[in-house]
């Protein structure tokens, strides 16, 4: 007997003395609680991650100084990371902590030797249940009395009842089909098989998909080079004696490079994701999901109510007399009173109207056969092995082995030979008589109807399909190749046992089918699927699947299965259709190429911002830009990645990202680099040359004060201000419009700007470029715009000078691009990748 229970009289149950120590030990069947993150941790790590430690702290000093608009947007992007962030693991808490296997209904235990009704979470360890069919099982102990049937496919897989006497466990989760037993409760709460199987579920295991990791590299990467850059800057701030706002807004600058908009941006793009594949039948409950499905290359799925619609038809009739068994046959399933799978797929293949009965003995798995007393005599269907005994003439020979062994379910009807015997003994026990063989009928599981074609179509993806069972693997196996599968040698879940996980990793590299697999086992072979490297999907329907689907990288369920399995499931078919998943593949590859897209974008405007204030840095000017100044990026970056990934196609991911990230960004980011500093010194000092000259026109000296706040011969740093602002804004204007054209090489319209790549039909993209850079022009003429971005008014010195710095850019970059001189020079055209 467990620990933490007492000793049940099989009679009278528990005393109240002994229900109220248990109580007050905690020995008590309450439902599992926790598992998952606190929400306090949630909003914690999502607010004060690494990042937004550093915006933070700079956001509220900036404000401490009164510098309101440099302090929005220091912080709101980080902010805003972090709100996603966290609502999204706030939804993935709230479906796990919801989650439950067992129902709430109320049960009955015997208790001072009296039948009491009282709910399933008042039940104690050591408490005599009385479990009666149609009654789930609520603990985990053996049974004491009595006989009964107990179905545990929702935990196991397996389709047949199992028998259950004295001695014999029960567990929780599984539910009495038929018979009585008395149960002593030994495992209650969290230690019922219940309970541990709903902690496990409640565990959050979000695995970060491979464009994910590759974007967190890069942004460590990143941060790592701000850092440097940023001890080497500071440093000579202090020593040239910056003041302590000039300090935070460089520091507010630097730490603006780190691209991390490209997670929000990862978040948008999952977020319109799942609702365009809702409308194909996917509900995504992780958001990543919509983009982890198209890496998978294993899908492994469980085979009732996945494969298999659940419900059983008739495969073959073969008629075993002179009569036709039809009629007879048809009869029998339509009056069947308590009907099963077998009757319906009956009663569906073959019509007919009930008659009357005059006695019913109804199908049980120790019977392993049914029947039914008429006027017209007593019929009988059953396993052929429970009946050969007792028939009058012999099957033919391999005409059950032979349909069996194609996975078919074969039963036989018979009727009793003397048409007045009934089918039980005189004290009421059902007991068949002599019988004469009518027919053999050979019984299939029912495909559903797109799972031919949708393997087909994954096989052509590359993609694998295995099948995990709790039935038998040579009725898998059967099943699998009536679905397209090759099963190969089919296994047996007892012998996984026999094997290490090397040896277990070895099998699954040449095995397609597992047949009697427990979920322990299911869960193994996921694991050691994801060991030898594939990106493994598990598609169930019940709590027996729930472990692997936690363990695989993305966990399908069907709509129809358990709430516990649906609840984990990082996307649910919602139209039990396996074919639901192929449109979420291709709407995983729209996204990773709308993400890889906004990625060349982000990164170049990274590299080319660090390496002006590094260039400009070291030519002893002032600093280039300003936290305010940042703020354009929304125009720059912002606008033009949303709509490439809104525009993105369903192409096949690109192998090597980042290799040809590294090719185009280095290349884009020297040039515009180069020249943008070369425009910033120009305007630096030919603004300071017109100060120095004490020609500078009234009018322009007002508009300097306005822009500086300093006074021209009054406040020592105005010339320098004035200088700074000026260049400030002509940089930023060169640096913005060749962002926007930038677009162009990206995705050339048109064979004279395909230096980098190939020409795309697409032509928004084109059109967006001009829309940008009339949207950039109004916030220079907006005097309003202009000021809250840290720019001057539009000018026409500064035009005088970017304009042709930017069609100098234009042809550097073309030929730098078609000539691949930034390959040879670096040594990046013997890098893997586009050739």
């Amino acid at each position: 007997m467990a620990a933490g229970t007492v000793d049940t009289p099989q009679e009278r149950g528990l005393t109240a003395s002994q229900v109220a120590g248990q109580r007050r030990a905690g020995r008590v069947n309450t439902a599992v609680s926790g598992g998952s993150r606190s929400y306090s941790s949630i909003v914690r790590t999502n607010v004060f991650s690494f990042y937004n430690s550093i915006l933070l702290s700079i956001g509220a000093i900036l404000l401490v100084m009164g510098r309101y608009d440099d302090a929005l947007i220091s912080v709101g992007l980080g902010l805003i990371n972090a709100v996603v962030g966290a609502v999204q693991e706030a939804r993935a808490k709230r479906r796990l902590d919801a989650l439950q296997l067992l129902d709430q209904a109320d049960v009955t235990v015997v208790r001072d030797d009296a039948e009491q009704r009282i709910p399933a979470a008042e039940v104690v360890a050591g408490d005599l249940l009385v479990v009666r069919a149609g009654d789930q099982i609520v603990v985990d102990g053996p049974v004491l009395a009595g006989h009964a049937e107990a179905d545990e496919s929702l935990l196991t897989g397996e389709s047949e009842p199992l028998p259950k006497a004295a001695g014999d466990v029960l567990r929780s989760g599984s539910r009495c089909t038929a018979g009585e037993v008395r149960q002593r409760a030994d495992g209650v709460g969290s230690d019922s098989y219940a309970g541990r199987l709903t902690l496990d579920a409640r565990r959050s295991t979000t695995d970060p998909t491979p464009l994910q990791r590759r974007i967190d590299l890069v942004v460590r990467l990143t941060m790592a080079l701000v850092v440097l850059m940023s001890g080497a800057i500071l440093a000579q701030a202090f020593l040239e004696g910056f003041s302590l706002l000039r300090v935070v807004q460089i520091t507010a600058v630097l730490s603006g490079l780190v691209p991390y908009g490209l997670f929000f941006l990862i978040a948008v793009a999952y977020t319109r994701g799942a609702a365009r594949i809702a409308a194909q039948g996917a509900l995504v409950q992780r958001v990543n999901a919509v983009e982890s499905v198209t890496h998978v290359d294993v899908v492994c799925t469980d085979k009732t109510g996945t494969l298999t619609t659940g419900a059983l038809r008739l495969d073959e009739l073969v008629p075993l007399g002179p009569a036709d068994p039809e009629p007879p046959l048809a009869r029998f399933a339509a009056s069947v009173s308590d009907p099963n799978l077998t009757s319906a797929a009956l009663a569906a293949a073959l019509p007919g109207r009930p008659r009357e009965l005059h006695d019913e003995i109804g199908f049980t798995s120790v019977l392993r056969w049914s029947g039914q007393v008429t006027a017209a005599g007593a019929w009988v269907l059953g396993a052929p092995d429970a009946l050969a005994p007792y028939l009058e003439t012999a099957l033919p020979d391999d005409a059950v082995t032979a349909r069996a062994g194609r996975g078919l379910r074969v039963l036989l009807f018979a009727r009793t030979a003397d048409p007045a015997a009934g089918l039980r003994t005189p004290d009421g026990c059902p007991s068949l008589p002599r019988l004469e063989p009518i027919a053999l009928l050979a019984l299939a599981d029912e495909l559903r109807p797109e799972v031919v074609d949708s393997i087909t179509r994954f096989r052509e993806s590359g993609v694998t399909v295995a099948v995990l069972s709790g039935d038998d693997p040579r009725t898998v196996a059967a099943l699998a190749v009536q679905a397209g599968l090759d099963p190969g040698e089919p296994v047996a879940g007892p012998l996984l046992d026999e094997l290490d996980d090397a040896g277990l990793e070895r099998l699954v590299a040449r095995t397609t089918v597992f047949g009697r697999v427990t979920p322990e086992q299911k869960e193994r072979i996921v694991a050691a699927l994801r060991r030898r490297g594939s990106y493994v999907a598990m598609l169930g329907d019940g709590v027996n699947d729930a472990r692997a689907l936690k363990g695989a990288h993305v966990g399908v369920a069907m709509r129809s299965g358990s709430p516990v399995t649906r609840g984990i499931a990082d996307i649910v078919l919602v139209d039990d259709s396996f074919s639901a998943l192929l449109p979420a593949r291709a709407e995983g590859r729209r996204i990773i190429d709308g993400i890889a897209l906004s990625m060349y974008v982000f990164l170049s405007r990274v590299a080319t911002q660090g390496l002006v204030i590094l260039a400009v840095t070291m030519l002893g000017l002032g600093f280039p830009y300003s936290p305010t100044q940042v703020g354009l990026t929304l125009l720059t970056v912002g606008v033009p990645t949303f709509f490439l990934t809104l525009w993105a196609k369903p192409t096949e991911p690109d192998p090597d990202l980042l290799g040809n990230l590294t090719r185009f960004v280095i290349p884009a980011a020297v040039v515009t680099a180069g020249i943008g500093t070369a425009v910033y010194t120009v305007l630096y000092q030919q603004i300071l040359n017109g100060f120095s000259s004490g020609r500078t026109p009234a009018q322009v000296l007002a508009q300097f004060h306005s822009y500086t706040g300093l006074t021209y011969g009054e406040d020592a740093g105005f010339t320098e201000a004035a200088a700074t602002i000026g260049a400030q804004t002509g940089l930023s204007t060169f640096v913005g419009l060749a962002s926007f054209v930038l677009i162009l090489f990206l995705l050339p319209p048109h064979r004279f700007l395909a230096a980098w790549t190939r020409p795309v039909a697409d032509r928004r993209p084109a059109w967006l470029v001009p829309a940008l850079a009339a949207a950039f022009a109004g916030v220079l003429f907006t005097p309003a715009l202009s000021s809250y971005f840290g720019l001057t008014g539009a000018a026409w010195p500064v035009f005088l000078v970017v304009l042709p710095a930017l069609v100098t850019w234009f042809a550097v970059l073309w030929v730098t691009y078609r000539f691949r001189i930034m390959d040879r020079v670096l040594g990046l055209d013997r890098l893997p990748g586009r050739s």
